[in-house]
């Protein structure tokens, strides 16, 4: 994909301290980038286990991690199967999500009619919670409800309303738009979306290796036959810093530019949205030691003890007097910097702290900033 593109953006955010403005402008040059979610209509993936024959340790503990498992298939969610009866209630309307065999049903009902759709897909492991696909009348639906690991139960999804629903079909869920659907599978799947249309044919569930690094045939061919192959796999690991954040994982996890179109940012749900959090930290820049990659191997399960990230820290900021203020170790603390630069937000309704990517001194008292 060959992009030239010069972005100058205002936003106009309004807060309790008056309005503030932020003037931005990004520059990039010329570039060919594998995107995970476009991807083109004549890819043809082998699978993971095809990449397991060389890369075996990586492939194992990738497939455990959060975007290996960013969809699970109904039969095998561990979660529906952990909670074979879940049930809510708001203002006339009752909920139930039902196990039966292998499968899961959501039942909505006012007490005179009642709609009952099987679940087709669960978006997402259940670290924070678990969203869930159904279908009715042609048409795909984001659930009213999702499951919420820190409460073990049912409530209000992120994004939809959480007053009482208007109508029995306003309870079942949210209709998704095409591009909506062709995102969210785009996102949590492999190969399941091929030149903006959906495969379910070849659904491959979770972020697999071929999402992030495209088609592995030459490349294993070549191998097997001693040759160099290096050309024909993509690496994200040689793009820049800003090229990785704000275009390959924002891909996905959404960038300044995504969030910037939603109304009033997307308020303080724009604190799910890394690429954007990074972008405002005065410390962001092109240097890949402040790029996704730089704090977070895809390979692995995510590390949530602070402590882990302070070599991270240390990689810029030193203890040196000598050095530059802006790049000198904290003066408060020389461990667990992310616990206070990087603070734990708790989005209302989320039943979970975010970790705020928008690097900073935290003062006492400030509002969340947009």
């Amino acid at each position: 994909m060959h992009r030239n593109r010069t972005i100058k953006v205002v936003l106009l955010s309004v807060v309790a301290l008056g309005v503030v403005q932020l003037v931005f402008s990004r520059a990039q040059t010329p570039k060919r980038m594998w995107t995970p979610n476009k991807i083109p209509a004549h890819a043809t993936f082998v699978g993971s286990q095809a990449c397991a024959e060389c890369h075996g340790d990586k492939v194992k503990s990738q497939a455990h991690t959060l975007m290996g498992q960013a969809l699970e298939p109904v039969a095998t969610s561990g979660i529906l199967t952990k909670h074979p009866k879940l049930s809510f209630r708001t203002g006339p309307y009752s909920y139930e999500i039902v196990r039966k065999g292998d499968q899961s049903f959501y039942t909505v009902t006012d007490g005179k009619e009642t709609i009952t759709l099987p679940i087709l897909y669960a978006f997402g492991l259940g670290f924070a919670g678990q969203t869930y696909v159904l279908q009715g009348s042609g048409v795909f639906l984001e659930s009213r409800l999702s499951f919420y690991n820190d409460i073990l139960g049912l409530d209000t999804t992120i994004g939809q309303a959480r007053d009482v629903p208007t109508s029995l079909d306003d309870a079942v869920g949210r209709v998704m738009s095409k591009d909506e659907t062709l995102q969210c599978f785009g996102c949590h799947t492999t190969g399941t979306v091929k030149g903006g249309k959906l495969d379910y044919q070849n659904l491959v569930p979770g972020i697999g290796c071929e999402a992030c690094h495209g088609p592995g045939g030459e490349h294993i061919e070549l191998g097997k036959k001693g040759e160099p192959n290096a050309h024909k796999i993509f690496n994200p690991g040689k793009l820049s810093g800003d090229d990785l954040s704000q275009e390959f994982c924002a891909s996905c996890h959404r960038s300044v530019e995504d969030v910037t179109a939603l109304p009033r940012l997307g308020g303080m749900n724009n604190v799910r949205f890394q690429p954007y959090r990074i972008f405002n930290s005065k410390c962001y820049s092109d240097d890949r030691r402040i790029s996704c990659i730089a704090c977070h191997d895809v390979h692995q399960p995510m590390k949530d003890e602070a402590a882990a990230y302070d070599a991270k820290c240390a990689a810029c900021h030193t203890a040196k007097a000598a050095e530059p203020a802006a790049t000198r170790l904290c003066k408060v603390e020389s461990k667990n910097c992310t616990s206070c630069h990087m603070p734990k937000i708790e989005l209302p309704g989320a039943h979970f702290k975010f970790t705020d990517h928008r690097i900073r001194i935290v003062k006492p008292g400030e509002p969340f900033p947009l």
